[in-house]
């Protein structure tokens, strides 16, 4: 594609920081930009396996911890309500209320009905995203769910715990919307640098082992990740 093109197509703003990061070449330019939607093409598959497999093993844990396989909906008016969700902040020493757990059910409860679709514990918890399940593991749900977020994890290093798993897992999550939102990931500043995206793929592939360790071998079945990162270091 002539070059002038490709600008207009996919705007300088957004083409800018390709074009410092090469040095100026136009060719180099468009083959980077390529590269990273390669790199982020190649994540996809790894990203919605995590995503299915925490909340299946979550779902699992939490149905058993409450003795309820509905627990997602009657648990609305259990810990996702407890009053110790309510509480001052240190630095502005306002109210809040932590009802995100909450709310995003009743988000899901909502859509179901305007569908005039049965509200199904199965359907809100398919619908779920990626900040519920990770939300687990914040501080305050983790107190009140006794800790259980984390036994699913039965790998799980001894110098590792809560904050870390949501270090992990926070991490995956803000990479996953970067990647959907068509965001960069082969840069830190102005330069060319994969050091972050290894990083994530390195926690995602941590996040299955731990949860099994034969989670890696069907990962690998389709896993690009490290031989797109290593085509594109090359240009």
């Amino acid at each position: 594609m002539i070059f002038n093109d490709f600008i207009k197509h996919f705007s300088r703003a957004r083409i800018n920081r390709y074009w410092i990061a090469t040095n100026k070449s136009k060719r180099k330019t468009i083959k980077l930009y390529k590269a990273n939607l390669e790199i982020s093409q190649a994540f996809h598959p790894l990203l919605g396996m995590v995503e299915v497999v925490l909340r299946n093993h979550l779902n699992e844990r939490l149905s058993s911890y409450f003795n309820d396989s509905d627990w997602i909906i009657n648990q609305k008016s259990g810990f996702m309500a407890d009053p110790s969700l309510t509480y001052v902040q240190k630095h502005t020493r306002k109210k809040v209320t932590n009802n995100f757990l909450k709310r995003e059910v009743q988000k899901v409860e909502d859509r179901l009905r305007k569908s005039d679709i049965p509200i199904t514990s199965g359907k809100i918890i398919a619908e779920q995203t990626f900040g519920f399940w990770t939300d687990l593991f914040e501080v305050h749900h983790y107190k009140l769910l006794k800790g259980k977020p984390i036994q699913i994890f039965k790998g799980l290093p001894n110098n590792y715990g809560r904050k870390e798993i949501m270090d992990d897992l926070t991490k995956i999550r803000r990479f996953r919307n970067r990647i959907n939102h068509n965001e960069p990931i082969c840069f830190v500043g102005n330069c060319i640098d994969f050091t972050e995206t290894i990083q994530v793929y390195t926690s995602i592939c941590n996040i299955l082992k731990w949860i099994d360790p034969q989670l890696i071998k069907i990962m690998k079945e389709f896993d690009v990740v490290q031989k797109s990162i290593n085509k594109a270091i090359k240009i």
